[in-house]
């Protein structure tokens, strides 16, 4: 197993920490178990993409490591 650090709103621990002491639990474990869930959960079950998602699509793989070249230009050109 592998220590990790997670960030929680004060609202989210506290209602996972009451979780954990009702069902015997250890805190630790019922955050696994909570992602765990998450990622067994059907991606049928999250909402789609909107239908523009994509229609910028260049086709181009090297944008982002050209990104000065394409935005940039010289207003005194």
């Amino acid at each position: 197993m592998k220590r990790t650090t997670i960030f929680l709103d004060e609202s989210l621990e506290r209602q996972l920490k009451q979780r954990a002491r009702r069902e015997g639990k250890s805190f630790a474990q019922c955050v696994r178990e909570a992602v765990a869930a998450y990622v067994a959960a059907p991606r049928a079950n999250r909402a789609p993409l909107p239908s523009w998602v994509g229609m910028g699509d260049s086709g181009r793989t090297d944008i982002s490591s050209h990104v000065d070249d394409f935005l940039w230009t010289d207003p005194h050109q």
